[in-house]
This record gives structure tokens, C-alpha cells and sequence, in this order.
């Protein structure tokens, strides 16, 4: 375990179940898995069902032999007269017992210390185990021997147990692996198909209780999702024609007819996986110095054994036999206690586990180095638009001029966005199907309106707006600069946000202005909740960076609270203030950048820790983060930080238990204090009190 364990085994028990070499040939996206499956420890890791059972009952079959061992040389001499069968004989036979109880349970272990010898790995913990135990054997001691490798094995259990629990919240994100898409041709039949073979503007059908295969937008239907397992949101979601649908959801009501628009090697369901298999490549500190220190420690522990099995005996009597057996059975014992096992797997069973807690709170960690890199965040900076607020406009107030009536100066505002995609248009379009449902007496229906209307008496004005012709009146709907160019006199709007002004007339030299339209991107329930929040677990400081006006971004960073605020910046421009920020910084903590969209991509490298928001449906950003929060939740980077030093908080408490006990017990070894029964709890019994510590990085409770 000592060079061969160290995280691969968690790797291969996280990315190499059969679920995950089932259709894992995408297209452009080919992972081979060619794993030696034998992480060093002495067996091998089937990824069946039944693993558990077979390694029980080995366990229990060698603990047969070495009862029927024990009670054949205790009574050795009464079985020689009863069985009229020499004394040697009833010995050898108890020895055979005992060989055959400790190959069950300890074959694999030789076996793989020869293996690696021949490849030149020595000094691993299959040799150490090897040695000591065949050593015993030479010393007599043949029930400490079996008794070391039965005990070894159970603590091999343990730590398959504690792996496949951590993985149950990763496994839970497998699952939403799609089998098969049901596609929709031109005639209306349904086919069945991979969902590798499914192209972009296909439709796809998704009976309740199914998953969605690929990532699409709703073209038929509407009812309820559950992202669960994609958000960690426990409510379903309603969905309507038009709502964007990602894959891995589940319909929990309705047959929807989905338009897929990525292929499913791009889609979201592939782009989880992969971060998830790929998720403990990215070693951190910890783990990086436990891989040196049993480089360099597993050398020096078999030295100090040889030279305590040589050097004492000479100095306390050459020729006593005693004095050799004394000696070497304290070398034996010391060999036992040093196996670093309790460290090699621990630290990143802990950082796999804090993994998957992660995971089953929505958020992506793509590899315990960034899981470390958090726990040490001293400040965080935010893009705006998407991030702290939700990155959609919406009407938040209508303001008449003079005598005119609010519901007018909406209705001609949204008349003249009816053919515009624009936000702002969309946004207008939406407000006003809400007043049709309070003044249904007063307001026609926007399907009404377009059938009075006629879309070429519609005239886009770049840069300024729009002008239409309706109802008999002609309508300007646009900025003050709109109102300015075609010289109307109007009132100047002070409120934040983007100001829409309505002009309307029956001719050119009749136009008047009826009033304004304040539309304004709206911030999150959560985003203050975040920042408070995240000065509670250490972040020092907070920044906003947007490319928003200046009164706009005041106004939401100082209602949020956060420390500093940068306004009207390009891209470009947001990488140089981050590039300021790290200076200021001086690495002594680290920066994480929190955004959502492309443009944030940059920035999200350069920092520290790129977090991204909602990065589901935005490949560059979820390529360039580090983390992803999939409910696009602020508040759920507090968690992740809660979650990564509750994390690295078991680490060290595992780190300075197993070398606090190991450095005791080899002491008392060498003084003669500690028997090979303390070896074995120095070995196995410390590295299952850490694994089960590991195991608590799995749960979190949050506060709600």
C-alpha cells in the first residue's frame, strides 16, 4: 500500500465500476481504461456484487484452520497417544493447519511482495507484511503470524467498505447515466436509440419516470423535472415549451417532446461524469506529502528492523539463542508496526469522501488539490450579472407621464417589442401577459395584439431602438437618446436600471411622451445570505467585477455588502483587476473567482480556485473552473468551503493520529514493551479508526 495504494485504489473503486465502462466510447470523447486491477494490497478488486462475500469467507475459512492449528498443538500430546501417531507428526500436521490458514488468508499478499521484488518495487507494504509474518513463522510464532494477516485482511474490508460508502452520493451522479433515447421521426413513430446516435434537432420523447438523455429545449408538452441528482434541489421543477432541459433530469410528470440541441458527448450528463471520473487526478498538499514521506520512511523502517535484529545480540551475547530470538522478534514486530497504511489510505479516502459529500450538496470538485485550495480562500470575487443576481431582465416599475395610465404605457411599450427577442423585449412580453391575467376586462392578449398587427410596420433603430405602427398610432419605444433624435420632449428618469421611454402619436409632428419603463436585472434570494456568509468561514474579503454601469453595480454590491466594487470592465479588464487582486494578495491566501458565463472563462483560469456558477450550460466556463456549483446557488460556495475544512480538518487529525500512535508503539516495540498483537493494532487497528474518521467528510448538515 505504501507506493502501490495511495489514491488509485479510490480511483478505480470511484471511475471503474461496469456502470462506468458501459457506453463510455463517445464520440470525441474516448477515455480507455486499461487499470491493472490489484492495488497492491493482496487481493485483487472484482467489481462484482459479491467481493464482500468472498473476502468474508476466506476470512472465515482461515480462521477454521487456525482454530483446528491451535487445538491440534495444545493438545498435541494427547492426540499423538489417542491417534497412536508420533509427537513430530501431530506438530507437523498442526504446522500444515497453520500454513494453510495463513496462505488463505495471506496467499495474495506474498504472492504480489514477490511480484513487485521481481519489478523492482521493494519497499512496499506487501514486502513488509510478507516479511514479518514468513518471519514469525521462522521464530515459531505461527499463530501471531496468521493472526497479523487475518487481521490485515479484515482491515482490507474496512477500508473497501469505507470506499464504497463515500462513493454512494458519486454513484447517485452515475446513475443519471441514460441507457437509451426515444426519438421521434417525421411520421410520429418513436424509435429506440443510443443516446451517442441521437443528432442536434432531433426530437426526443421523455415519459414520466424516464431520464432525460440529451440536453435540449422543451417543443411539446409541459410538466414537472427532478434535477435531484444534477442540483441536489429537492423539489421538481416545472418546465413549459421553450424551457431549456438538461440531461440526467428526470420527468416526474407529463410526456415531454424535447428538441435536443448538443450532442450527447457534449451534452451535461457527459460533461458530470467526466468530471467526476477525472475528480481524484488533481492530488493535494497532503497527499502529495504522504506519497514522499512512504517513499523515504517504508527504506528507513526496514533498516532500523535489521540493524535492531543485528546490532543489540552482540552487544548482550553472541552465542546466546535467546538473546537472537528476542531481538529478531522485536524487528518483526517493528517491521509490522510501520506499515503506513493508516496514512497512505486514509488521507485521500478522506479528500474521496469529502468529494462526495460535495457532490451530493451540487457541487462539482474536480479534485482534492482544489478541495484543499478552498478550505484556504481568503477572498472571493464575483462577476455580477448571473452570479449574484439572476442574469434575466425584468420590469420593475412602469412610471405614466402626466394623465396617462400605467397599463398604457406597457401595452404600447410591449406592442412595439412583439417580434424582438431582445431581454429587454422578452422581458417587457412577459410583464404584460401577467397584467392580462389582473385586467383580462381591459387587456387583449398578446396573440390578439400580433394578429393586428403586421410585422414589416416594425423598424428596428440600431443603438437607439424601436419604432412601430399600431392601432392607428405611431410608437417610438426606446432610449433617451431615441427621444432625443426624433425630438421629444421628456421627463429624465433617475431610478436604476435600464431605462425604456414610450413615445406614441397619430402622426410625426404629433408625437407625445406617456411615460417610462424601468427594467432591471434581479439579484438572487441568496446572494447576501452568501456574502454574510462567507465571512463567517474566513473569507477576508469580497469583490464585484461587472461590465454593468456604475450606479447599477453600487447599488447591487452595497446592498450585498461585499468590500469592493469594479464597474464597466471588458473581459480583458476583469483579468487585470484579478491579476491586481492576487498581487495584493501575495499568495498568502487564495482567490477564488466565482462566474457563470464564456466571457468569464479567463478569469475563472487565472484565479486560484475558478468556482463556476450554473456552469452547466456553458461548456468553456466548466472547462476553465475548478468547481462547479450546479444549482447556480451563491450560498452554495459557503458550503463548499464548510465542506472543504470540515474536510482538510480530518486529514490532519488522521495525519497526526496514525505517526502519533506509529512513533509510540515503534518505540515500545524496540524497548520490548510492545508485542506483534500491538503490531497489529498499531497497523490495522489505526488505519479502520481513520477510515472510519475519513468517513465523517462524507456528511455535512447545513442550517436552513
Amino acid at each position: 500500500m505504501c507506493e502501490v495504494h495511495k489514491d488509485e485504489k479510490i480511483n478505480k473503486e470511484c471511475c471503474c465500476s461496469k456502470r462506468n465502462h458501459k457506453e463510455h466510447n463517445h464520440k470525441e470523447h474516448h477515455h480507455e481504461h486499461h487499470h491493472e486491477h490489484s492495488c497492491g494490497c493482496g487481493h485483487d478488486h472484482e467489481h462484482g456484487g459479491d467481493i464482500e462475500g468472498k473476502e468474508i469467507a476466506k476470512i472465515f475459512l482461515a480462521g477454521i484452520f487456525l482454530v483446528a492449528a491451535i487445538f491440534v498443538g495444545k493438545y498435541s500430546y494427547e492426540l499423538s497417544h489417542k491417534l497412536a501417531i508420533s509427537l513430530g507428526t501431530v506438530e507437523t500436521i498442526s504446522l500444515i493447519l497453520y500454513l494453510i490458514s495463513y496462505f488463505t488468508v495471506g496467499g495474495e499478499v506474498v504472492k504480489t511482495a514477490v511480484r513487485n521484488i521481481m519489478k523492482g518495487k521493494v519497499f512496499d507494504e506487501n514486502f513488509l507484511m510478507a516479511l514479518a509474518t514468513v518471519g514469525a513463522f521462522f521464530i515459531g510464532e505461527y499463530p501471531e503470524a496468521v493472526a497479523v494477516m487475518m487481521f490485515y485482511q479484515v482491515g482490507e474490508m474496512f477500508q473497501d467498505y469505507a470506499v464504497g460508502k463515500s462513493r454512494k452520493s458519486i454513484s447517485a451522479l452515475m446513475d443519471i447515466r441514460p441507457n437509451v433515447a426515444y426519438v421521434k421521426l417525421h411520421d410520429g413513430t418513436v424509435v429506440k436509440k443510443e443516446p451517442s446516435e441521437v443528432r442536434i434537432g432531433e426530437i426526443i420523447v421523455v415519459k414520466p419516470g424516464e431520464k432525460v438523455a440529451l440536453d435540449g429545449k422543451l417543443a411539446k408538452g409541459e410538466g414537472t423535472i427532478d434535477t435531484m441528482a444534477l442540483t441536489g434541489e429537492s423539489l421538481p421543477r416545472e418546465i413549459y415549451v421553450g424551457d431549456d432541459i438538461i440531461s440526467g433530469s428526470i420527468s416526474v410528470s407529463g410526456v415531454l417532446e424535447i428538441e435536443v440541441t448538443k450532442e450527447f458527448s457534449q451534452s451535461t450528463v457527459s460533461k458530470i461524469l467526466e468530471l467526476v471520473e477525472n475528480a481524484s487526478h488533481k492530488k493535494a498538499d497532503s497527499e502529495k506529502f504522504i506519497t514522499k514521506f512512504a517513499r523515504y520512511y517504508t527504506p528507513v523502517v526496514v533498516v532500523v528492523a535489521l540493524l535492531l535484529a543485528t546490532i543489540p545480540p552482540f552487544i548482550e551475547g553472541v552465542g546466546v539463542v535467546d538473546v537472537w530470538y528476542k531481538w529478531l522478534y522485536r524487528a518483526l514486530s517493528f517491521l509490522v508496526i510501520s506499515c503506513p497504511c493508516a496514512l497512505v489510505i486514509s488521507v485521500p479516502l478522506s479528500f474521496f469522501a469529502g468529494i462526495g459529500g460535495a457532490s451530493a450538496n451540487g457541487i462539482l470538485i474536480k479534485g482534492s488539490s482544489y478541495m484543499e485550495a478552498l478550505a484556504k480562500t481568503g477572498v472571493v470575487v464575483f462577476d455580477k450579472t448571473g452570479t449574484l443576481t439572476k442574469g434575466n431582465f425584468k420590469v420593475v416599475n412602469a412610471i405614466p407621464y402626466g394623465d396617462e395610465k400605467e397599463l398604457n404605457v406597457i401595452k404600447y411599450a410591449t406592442i412595439a417589442e412583439l417580434y424582438s427577442n431582445h431581454p429587454i423585449g422578452l422581458s417587457l412580453k412577459e410583464t404584460y401577459k401577467n397584467r392580462v391575467l389582473e385586467h383580462s376586462d381591459i387587456l387583449e392578449t398578446i396573440e390578439a395584439l400580433e394578429l393586428k398587427t403586421d410585422g414589416s410596420n416594425f423598424e428596428e433603430i440600431t443603438g437607439y431602438g424601436i419604432k412601430a405602427m399600431a392601432e392607428g398610432q405611431i410608437i417610438y419605444v426606446g432610449n433617451h437618446k431615441l427621444m432625443d433624435k426624433v425630438g421629444i420632449s421628456y421627463e429624465v428618469c433617475k431610478e436604476l436600471g435600464t431605462i425604456v421611454y414610450v413615445a406614441i402619436g397619430e402622426s410625426e409632428d404629433k408625437l407625445r411622451y406617456i411615460g417610462a419603463i424601468v427594467i432591471a436585472d434581479e439579484i438572487k434570494d441568496d446572494s447576501k445570505d452568501a456574502i454574510l456568509g462567507l465571512k463567517t468561514v474566513g473569507v477576508e474579503k469580497t469583490v464585484m467585477l461587472t461590465g454593468d454601469k456604475k450606479n447599477i453595480a453600487e447599488y447591487v454590491g452595497n446592498s450585498l455588502g461585499v468590500t469592493e466594487i469594479y464597474s464597466q470592465l471588458l473581459p480583458a479588464d476583469k483579468v487585470d483587476k484579478l491579476e491586481m487582486i492576487l498581487a495584493e494578495n501575495k499568495g498568502e491566501k487564495k482567490v477564488a473567482f466565482a462566474g457563470d458565463g464564456i466571457n468569464d472563462a479567463p478569469v475563472l483560469a487565472r484565479a486560484d480556485i475558478g468556482i463556476a456558477m450554473g456552469g452547466l450550460g456553458q461548456d468553456a466556463a466548466i472547462e476553465a473552473a475548478d468547481i462547479v456549483i450546479m444549482d447556480d446557488k451563491p450560498s452554495s460556495i459557503v458550503k463548499a468551503i464548510k465542506i472543504s475544512k470540515k474536510t482538510l480538518s480530518i486529514v490532519k487529525q488522521n495525519i497526526v493520529f496514525a505517526i502519533g500512535v506509529k512513533v509510540l508503539v515503534l518505540f515500545l516495540a524496540a524497548l520490548g514493551i510492545a508485542s506483534m498483537w500491538y503490531a497489529v493494532f498499531a497497523d490495522v487497528g489505526v488505519c479502520v479508526i481513520a477510515i472510519l474518521n475519513a468517513l465523517r467528510a462524507m456528511k455535512y448538515k447545513f442550517n436552513k
